[in-house]
């Protein structure tokens, strides 16, 4: 999360919306001018890595690819040949960004790779990872998956000693840190800059030698290890092993760092041991249904989640409806469960791109309808049980009821697999600020008016967590309002690293 300071002129700054804190403009308010169409929240990043295999940068490619999901505005992909690193990043999907020529100048036999979330406005190519630097130590290629909370106050400190920085990410701080240790040896250095940062981090770097590895104390992003050819590969989920036939070995641990050279994989735990604080949304929304997540699988989850959510609120109807995709196995749960058939009634539209030309004369809902479209026969006459993982707005919800009504529904019934959004998250996830979440603002009644919904039902915390097999392991601050770290100054941060 970010701000840039570079602009020159308020003109400048006002074609990218990563400028605008310097002008005394709330990033977040421009958001809500410039409303991206899907109102969810937005992951930060998914990261991947393989040491010691010939199809080293060819097998990044693919392990980022499968971690689409987890981010569309850049990719990259950084190789080591054992003397230099080699980098090719670029604005776009993977697929858009990676060609055979490009991956033919990433040679060697280590890699890392990075897709990183979508924001709303212009975006920097120097935001995206991996971030490369040449420094006394060498060079390093660094991705990261996650957000620190004391970011801000330790780049003011690393700027007025005199640090230069080329990016807005907050994890550019990260390598300032490592180059100033004054440990002799580049792993510990890397653990002397992990001692200084606090909040969410599963990051790696290359080197031109070996890879380190490293999970925060409290385990907010997943990381897990695998084999494949005798090679070792981390990546954010398991989805991203099943497409280059990687077996799963086990999760990166919270407060583990890893040097990884060759087939040689050292761990220790130099840091201070927290309790564990997993994120519970990569279960509720982030991570693919086919992921092995905090060694739970996703769409396990997601089914008892639509089951609870049955339980808690059932309701007479005639077809349970998913918003697509992460509402899905959460509907066939709540199917199971009330005994109402299941009906893909929204179809999702999965080429949309980042932008779109919308048509001159206004059409209603239209950022909406570009990305899902009603089936008109399974909807008209029918009494609904729209099934979705959150409401964060609102304004979506709105829309899609809309739309459902519009195509005839008689009865919409919205059930959601998650508790209201009452505070933003600092670990990692675009979320608004509290003032824009109507979770904290409205009752759950003044919710169901707003959306025109027939019923709100939302899932208890409790049963939230006993599907995801909480065992006091998982983060809910975002439900809660409390957080398992210390975060001061809670909103100027937020506008401070977006």
């Amino acid at each position: 999360m970010n701000t840039d300071t570079t602009a020159k002129n308020p003109s400048q700054a006002l074609g990218d919306s990563s400028r605008l804190c310097a002008f005394g403009v709330n990033f977040l308010e421009f958001r809500q001018r410039k409303m991206l169409p899907w109102d969810k929240l937005k992951e930060e990043c998914g990261i991947f890595a393989i040491v010691s295999h010939t199809e080293a940068a060819r097998l990044a490619y693919l392990g980022i690819y499968a971690l689409q999901h987890r981010g569309q505005e850049s990719a990259g992909i950084a190789s080591s040949d054992g003397v230099r690193l080699h980098l090719q990043h670029g604005m776009g999907h993977v697929a858009d960004v990676f060609s055979e020529t490009r991956l033919e100048h990433l040679p060697g036999h280590s890699a890392i790779g990075h897709v990183r979330y979508s924001t709303a406005g212009e975006s920097a190519l120097a935001n995206a990872q991996p971030l490369l630097i040449d420094c006394w130590r060498g060079q390093l290629a660094l991705a990261h998956n996650g957000n620190l909370v004391n970011a801000a106050q330790l780049r003011r400190e690393l700027e007025r000693d005199g640090a230069i920085f080329h990016s807005t990410s907050d994890s550019e701080v990260i390598l300032h840190l490592i180059s100033r240790s004054k440990r002799r040896s580049l792993p510990e250095a890397f653990v002397d800059a992990l001692r200084l940062i606090q909040g969410a981090y599963s990051l790696v770097i290359q080197t031109p030698r070996f890879l380190l590895v490293a999970r925060d104390p409290h385990g907010f992003r997943p990381l897990c290890i695998g084999r494949v050819d005798g090679s070792y590969v981390f990546a954010s989920e398991t989805c991203a092993f099943d497409l280059i036939d990687a077996e799963y070995v086990r999760d990166v641990e919270p407060g583990e760092v890893l040097l990884v050279e060759d087939d040689t994989l050292e761990s220790s735990f130099p840091l201070p041991k927290e309790s564990s604080a997993f994120c519970v949304f990569e279960h509720v929304y982030f991570s693919r249904p086919d992921s092995l997540v905090f060694g739970r699988t996703v769409n396990t989850s997601r089914r008892l989640l639509g089951q609870y959510l049955a339980q808690e609120y059932p309701v007479e109807a005639d077809v349970v409806v998913p918003v697509p995709d992460s509402g899905v196995s959460a509907a066939i749960g709540y199917a199971d469960e009330s005994g109402i058939r299941l009906e893909f009634g929204l179809i999702r539209n999965h080429y949309v791109g980042r932008t779109f030309i919308e048509p001159r004369q206004s059409i209603r809902n239209f950022g909406v309808k570009v990305k899902l479209n009603p089936v008109r026969e399974i909807l008209k006459d029918k009494r609904i049980v729209l099934v979705d993982d959150s409401i964060v707005r609102g304004t979506t919800s709105k829309k899609i009821v809309h739309i459902i009504r519009a195509a005839g529904a008689r009865e919409i019934h919205v059930r959601i697999t998650s508790p209201p959004i009452v505070g933003p998250c600092y670990y990692g996830i675009d979320t608004p600020t509290k003032r824009e979440l109507i979770g904290a603002n409205k009752s759950v009644e003044e919710i169901r008016q707003f959306i025109g919904a027939d019923s709100l039902g939302y899932l208890s915390l409790e049963a939230l967590l006993k599907a995801v097999d909480d065992r006091g392991r998982f983060c809910s601050a975002c439900f809660t309002d409390r957080y398992p770290t210390d975060v001061t100054h809670k909103e100027r941060q937020k506008e401070l690293f977006v």
